[in-house]
């Protein structure tokens, strides 16, 4: 029955994980591609054509990564330092494409609220930090802990 409506069968837990994980994920595809309609209006609106600011996107670090698997590396292992992209860079070019959008008269509501919690991290000292510190604020207002080890990280990246 359940190859019937999806194309891959997972176990996550008992009794209703399934049902939560479904909801997560599709949370999180409802809120990625309205973060990249946000951008992308931007872009387009600040004279980028379509398909080749598409192409851009795609090829850009986080375009041509899995977006989920980039969690793994940071966020859920807790491993900010020594940074990738640190906060305080990744802060300047939110700043600065909040500022384009500005000059385009451009609605960004899920940037600013990024900013929000990226000027909380600079304000805690994190700025030389990983970018991906400021999820940290999210696991403090949940109440909750999240940390994988490596070995479980590469663990589900192997399952596939």
């Amino acid at each position: 029955m359940l190859d019937a409506i999806g194309d891959q069968i997972l176990y996550v837990g008992e009794i209703g994980a399934g049902n939560t994980a479904k909801l997560v994920h599709n949370c999180a595809s409802m809120i990625i591609r309205s973060g990249i309609a946000e951008v992308f209006t931007m872009g387009v609106k600040a004279g980028v054509e379509p398909a080749a600011l598409w192409h851009a996107l795609r090829q850009g670090a986080i375009g041509r990564a899995r977006t989920f698997d980039r969690v793994g590396d940071r966020y859920l292992q807790e491993a900010f330092d020594p940074p990738s992209f640190a906060l305080n860079l990744a802060n300047k070019d939110l700043r600065l494409a909040l500022e384009l959008a500005e000059q385009f008269d451009v609605p960004m509501r899920a940037a600013r609220l990024v900013q929000e919690d990226f000027q909380e991290a600079l304000d805690r000292g994190w700025g030389n930090r990983d970018s991906q510190t400021p999820l940290l604020l999210q696991n403090e207002r949940a109440g909750v802990t999240i940390k994988l080890s490596a070995d479980e990280v590469q663990g589900v990246l192997d399952r596939g």
